[in-house]
């Protein structure tokens, strides 16, 4: 009898080293709710599910692992012996016959909770519900840096609680007035002898063909709930205004249909002013146009005209970049300056093959802004100044320097 106990226990002692704790696994505290239990069990399986993981093992395995511990956790009886004796309990249960009616496929109870045949819509005789859009705006910086972030939607899902039953004690009746077709079928009289036959919804199920007699106390028998719903949103450097971002299979839910796909339209929000220091920089006020970026500087008509200035520019990601002149170089109102390897950096998927990084330009538009009025000894030193280089070097006629053609011409 020791001998057969012991290598019992050498059978189980890997399982049992190796297994996770189930209320880990699920991301819950020990005294967590049975619809804690299920809501964690459902965000799970839908993250680690292999249609939205191909080919990634580990995601197999821990959607296999999540399944097991929900099983566990959710049935009272094992949830106890779990608690009391680990890993080790919950095997020689198992073994020792365990409960009826236990799940053992993965898929099966998935399909439980979201329908369908346990995978994620890739069946064509599977009804298909209607995606839903979303439009979320993000500040220029995050498409320059690149960001990981989350946002939240209320959407439509299944019933935790009932697990979409709608009942309370998961009995569900055939509806006996249309046999759960959710149709019947009428006759309407047209004229005497002449009558019609009208196919219309069953009024004693509301056209669901089935009958709850104690309705779940959260969805009302609707099976279905409104509750809020927090994905991942990895915005990439460069990413293009208006890209759309889809999620798989994460628009409403509901028993009678696999869901729709989540589609997020990823658009650049205004510029604005930050709270955050951070923030506060010269980058917030840069607009996009393609790969290119565009600047507004403005000068005073000294440097427009004199030089002998430089501008440091505080890029989207912090680093500096220098505009400047020489004492001597003028400056034209609206001249705009090129700055190669400054602009937006380049989308991985719009790169060429081979390529790794790559950057637009930084477009400098130069305003000059001229002063509403002189003080008298600066306009006398000024307008000296003017008459001196204009007698040196002759008259200017601006008209014949245009090019237009003289008035006797035309």
């Amino acid at each position: 009898m020791l001998l057969r106990l012991a290598l019992l226990l050498v059978c189980l002692l890997p399982v049992v080293l190796c297994a996770e704790d189930f209320y880990k696994l699920l991301g819950i505290e020990k005294i967590a709710s049975e619809r804690e239990i299920k809501k964690a069990y459902r965000r799970l399986s839908k993250q680690y599910h292999p249609d939205k993981n191909p080919g990634d093992s580990s995601a197999h395995d821990k959607f296999v692992a999540v399944a097991d511990a929900y099983e566990v956790l959710v049935d009272e009886e094992q949830r106890r012996i779990y608690d009391q004796y680990g890993h080790e309990g919950i095997e020689q249960h198992k073994r020792g016959g365990g409960r009826p009616g236990q799940h053992h496929d993965p898929f099966d109870l998935f399909s439980r909770f979201f329908g369908g045949s346990g995978h994620f819509g890739h069946q064509h005789a599977e009804r298909r519900g209607p995606n839903m859009e979303v439009r979320i705006s993000m500040p220029l910086r995050d498409f320059y840096n690149g960001k990981s972030t989350q946002f939240t939607i209320e959407k439509q899902a299944i019933c935790s609680e009932c697990e979409g039953t709608g009942s309370a004690d998961g009995e569900v009746e055939t509806c006996n007035v249309c046999g759960g077709r959710g149709l019947v079928i009428r006759r309407q009289q047209l004229a005497p002898g002449l009558f019609q036959q009208v196919q219309s919804m069953c009024d004693a199920c509301g056209g669901r063909g089935q009958k709850i007699k104690h309705p779940c106390p959260v969805c009302g028998g609707s099976k279905v709930v409104r509750e809020p719903e927090t994905h991942e949103l990895n915005i990439e450097k460069g990413m293009p205004k208006g890209v759309r971002l889809t999620y798989d299979n994460e628009a409403d839910e509901s028993p009678d249909w696999v869901a729709g796909d989540l589609i997020v339209h990823l658009h650049e929000q205004p510029a604005e002013l930050g709270t955050e220091e951070a923030d506060k920089t010269d980058g917030t006020w840069f607009r996009r146009r393609g790969h290119d970026l565009f600047w507004r500087e403005v000068l005073s008509l000294r440097e427009a005209w004199m030089g002998d200035w430089t501008r440091n520019l505080t890029h989207l990601d912090g680093h500096i970049v220098q505009v400047s002149r020489k004492r001597g170089e003028v400056v034209q109102p609206n001249t705009v300056e090129v700055v190669k390897n400054e602009g937006m950096p380049i989308w991985h998927q719009e790169l060429p093959d081979g390529v790794e990084e790559a950057f637009g330009s930084l477009h400098v538009e130069y305003v000059v802004v001229l002063p509403d009025q002189m003080e008298k000894s600066m306009e006398k030193e000024f307008w000296a100044v003017w008459e001196k280089g204009r007698k040196k070097k002759g008259k200017i006629d601006l008209h014949k320097d245009s090019g237009r053609p003289a008035h006797d011409e035309l």
